[in-house]
């Protein structure tokens, strides 16, 4: 994950919908949620994110508990 947003990113045109990015958005929510949950939020993250979605705020849900 910091590979693609410090390599790959960079060199692309801006075109997330969400703030934060998906990339960003994957990697708090790894962080946040562990790796079945997060990479189940992440995934279903990058399924929203195409053209014709509104986009705006979409930050990662809070950890149970």
């Amino acid at each position: 994950m910091e590979l693609y947003q410090a390599e790959i990113s960079p060199r692309r045109k801006a075109c997330c919908r969400y703030t934060p990015t998906c990339s960003h958005y994957a990697a708090e929510a790894l962080e946040t949620h562990g790796l079945w949950r997060g990479t189940w939020l992440a995934a279903r993250r990058l399924l929203r994110c195409r053209p014709g979605t509104p986009g705006g705020s979409d930050p990662v849900p809070p950890a149970a508990g």
